[in-house]
């Protein structure tokens, strides 16, 4: 029987397994997950578990964030805390940390992200990213009382993080080089209007120095800014972007791994016959938008990227074409900030025009809606507190949308 190696063990992983059954795989099928943890829902980290007055524990937020496994994949074999040095596409082997050396008839890579560091002088104690669990109980556990937080960058992990800290009663300073936060999503004026909306709740924005250095001995005691200005600084927060996980991939020539791994639009890695990429580390092309291909780092792209990855890689290992029509999902991604909620769909920083149709910018909490074009055409929506009705219709006119070409 033809066996699948699903390489990651966080959301695209398991949905892949499923999606493997569901497109009639009845092989073997082995997910290799890096974490200790069973795949688990990881946007309430940066907002409700941050927040978690009951301070719950690693299993008590296991229980309450890890996916449910579907009776169909009862049969797969999660092999969890266990690392995957590399690949071998000839031979169709991985080798795993402990020197082990495991076949496979199909491999699907589905290893995602990790958090960048920034790379300045300083003391390491006091200094947090948040991505894992893990990463959200050692933060937790060092806000025992009001702190000084500076967060470092201003996407949107960086102002969920922050307005939670927020709501925490910590003092932040949110640090961001290169302009208003979200910017390069939202464009200018509604990140302004977004910053303006947080600084009256209390948060302060530095906008356009960056870090260079980290003060203090074994602790961290403030962020030294380009300007040569000190911010004041107990804990720091750095978020400042992501590193797609593809070296148990690198040496493989046939492989461009130059922004995770490039696949064609049936997510089939360009260079082979029987490997597979999803979630965060493809880089596909969307016929919705044009050709050029692209990585997602959404919410949705995981379980849409699976479903057309299995449907890809089942079609293969039964000596057939996928036969199926052009893959074309719609972006989406909600955030929760303060009293804001955003909900986005298409990909907003395709734009050339931007143009807000709906509400007023000087009142964000009374709903706004933005509009993104390119050449006339609509390539991405933010909604901020509409209605759910509101943001359903907003979809589908994505959904209903042809192809580009």
């Amino acid at each position: 029987m033809t066996a699948v190696a699903v390489v990651g063990g966080s959301l695209a992983g398991l949905r892949t397994a499923e999606q493997l059954r569901a497109s009639g795989h009845t092989g073997p099928i082995t997910v290799y997950g890096e974490e200790l943890h069973p795949p688990y829902n990881r946007p309430p980290l940066s907002k409700e578990v941050l927040a978690d007055a009951q301070r719950a524990t690693s299993a008590e937020m296991l229980d309450r964030l890890a996916f449910r496994r579907r009776s169909s994949t009862a049969d797969v074999d999660f092999r969890l805390g266990t690392r995957v040095e590399s690949a071998d596409l000839s031979a169709r082997t991985i080798t795993l940390a402990s020197g082990a050396v495991e076949t496979w008839d199909g491999l699907v890579a589905a290893t995602g992200l990790r958090p960048r560091r920034l790379r300045v002088e300083g003391p390491t104690q006091g200094r947090h990213i948040l991505r894992t669990i893990d990463h959200c109980l050692t933060l937790r556990a060092d806000l025992d009382r009001p702190r000084d937080v500076v967060v470092v960058g201003a996407g949107f992990i960086g102002c969920e993080t922050a307005c939670t800290l927020l709501k925490l009663g910590h003092r932040v300073t949110v640090v961001e080089p290169t302009g208003a936060p979200m910017n390069r999503v939202l464009g200018p004026a509604l990140a302004e209007a977004v910053q303006a909306h947080h600084e009256d709740a209390g948060i302060r924005f530095v906008i356009g120095p960056g870090v260079t250095r980290f003060t203090g001995d074994q602790r961290v005691t403030g962020v030294q800014l380009d300007t040569g200005e000190r911010l004041l600084a107990d804990i720091v927060v750095e978020s400042v972007g992501s590193v797609c996980n593809t070296e148990w991939l690198g040496g493989i020539a046939a492989l461009d791994l130059s922004d995770g791994i490039l696949t064609d639009n049936d997510l089939r890695v360009t260079g082979t016959d029987d490997v597979v990429a999803v979630g965060d580390i493809a880089r596909f092309p969307n016929p919705l938008f044009d050709d050029v291909p692209r990585r997602v780092e959404h919410w949705n792209i995981p379980t849409e990227t699976a479903k057309r990855a299995a449907a890809t890689l089942v079609a293969g290992l039964q000596g057939r074409p996928p036969a199926l029509p052009p893959f074309a999902p719609v972006p989406a991604f909600w955030s929760d900030q303060l009293d804001l909620r955003f909900q986005s769909f298409g990909s907003p920083g395709l734009a050339d025009t931007v143009e807000t149709v709906e509400g007023d910018l000087g009142d964000l909490t009374g709903g706004v809606l933005t509009r993104y074009t390119r050449d006339g055409r609509l390539v991405g929506s933010v909604a901020v507190n509409l209605s759910a009705a509101r943001q359903r219709e907003l979809r589908d006119e994505f959904v209903v949308m042809a192809p580009v070409g």
